[in-house]
């Protein structure tokens, strides 16, 4: 189970997704590029879902797992998220 933290930054919400797409490609944190959209790492629905599921547990926040196509960036999505997390503290 993560660790949960209160409202985090962008930049948290963003390692959190980097490390979580690495380990689901078996590749370096370093080869993954935030500014890459989700579709160019192959995820598919299911990556996609649970992806989402994981980030709601940890941020404690309801997340539709189409946001990815909303925000098909990690940069984007984190972003989004953190203004999520402001508006509701």
């Amino acid at each position: 189970m993560a660790i949960k933290i209160s409202n985090p930054s962008s930049s948290k919400i963003q390692d959190w997704m980097i490390n979580y797409i690495a380990d689901l490609l078996q590749a370096s944190s370093d080869d993954i590029d935030t500014d890459t959209p989700f579709d160019r790492f192959g995820l598919d629905s299911a990556a996609a879902i649970g992806m989402t599921g994981e980030l709601e547990d940890w941020l404690d926040l309801e997340i539709d797992p189409t946001l990815m196509y909303d925000y098909p960036t990690i940069k984007g999505m984190a972003t989004y998220l953190e203004a999520q997390l402001s508006e509701m503290s």
